[in-house]
């Protein structure tokens, strides 16, 4: 009965920390961060701890935000607005997943500083793409005098065209990453049921040097196998 509740309980632990915080989760802490005035360092690394995003997650992110600032920049140039003007304003209707690194962006948009420069600054080493063809817009608007608006036009439009491709993409690869992540716990099911029949797996496991080997090597070939997965799948994607 022990083994079978501890084999349970790891089950469990081991699926909660896969998974990770839902949207809802995040989403509250940003709704709640402001108001307080100066949160406990503690809390705000637990707090940190668990609205934590996967790199893949916070690229896809600054991707969809850099599509959101071409249209809405494309939009204010129509409109008849000045390059910087249109940029400070389509910077700040953007809900980017880091604003204060846009700062400089709007800083150097408002005393017309060198915003190409601010924009690859800005970029983030991953779903920056969007940030560094838009300096290379700028650049080239700015310099051979071509129409603004029609050129961030065709940027937003590649945008969109590669994040339709990347989620059709992340569509496909949806059922193998689920077979790969059932098949890395079907260890822990044979575990709860060898403890349901009696077998005692876990003083096997724990308790002679035989079983200790063949639990090490079991957790490292199923994290390698995990580990080889994502990496395909990761692959696939870019």
């Amino acid at each position: 009965m022990t083994s079978a509740l501890v084999s349970a309980l790891s089950t469990g632990l081991a699926v909660w920390l896969w998974t990770g915080p839902d949207v809802a989760t995040t989403r509250l802490s940003r709704l709640l961060r402001p108001l307080t005035a100066r949160p406990d360092p503690y809390w705000r690394s637990l707090s940190g701890l668990l609205t934590r995003s996967s790199p893949g997650h916070r690229a896809d992110t600054w991707r969809r935000a850099s599509i959101e600032l071409c249209q809405s920049l494309s939009a204010e140039l129509s409109a008849g607005r000045t390059p910087g003007e249109a940029l400070t304003r389509a910077v700040a209707a953007v809900d980017f997943p880091d604003p204060d690194a846009m700062r400089q962006v709007i800083a150097a948009a408002r005393d017309g500083g060198d915003v190409p420069a601010a924009l690859l600054s800005s970029a983030p080493p991953e779903g920056g793409e969007g940030l560094h063809r838009l300096a290379t817009c700028w650049e080239v608007g700015t310099t051979v005098g071509a129409g603004m608006a029609a050129l961030v036009d065709r940027v937003a439009q590649t945008q969109r065209a590669a994040q339709a491709h990347r989620q059709d993409v992340a569509a496909q690869l949806a059922g193998p990453r689920t077979t790969a992540r059932m098949l890395a716990f079907l260890p822990a099911l044979g575990l709860l049921m060898a403890a349901a029949l009696n077998m005692r797996p876990l003083d096997f496991l724990l308790g002679s040097l035989p079983g200790l080997m063949c639990l090490f090597a079991g957790v490292a070939l199923d994290a390698c196998g995990l580990w080889w997965t994502n990496r395909m799948a990761t692959r696939a994607q870019t």
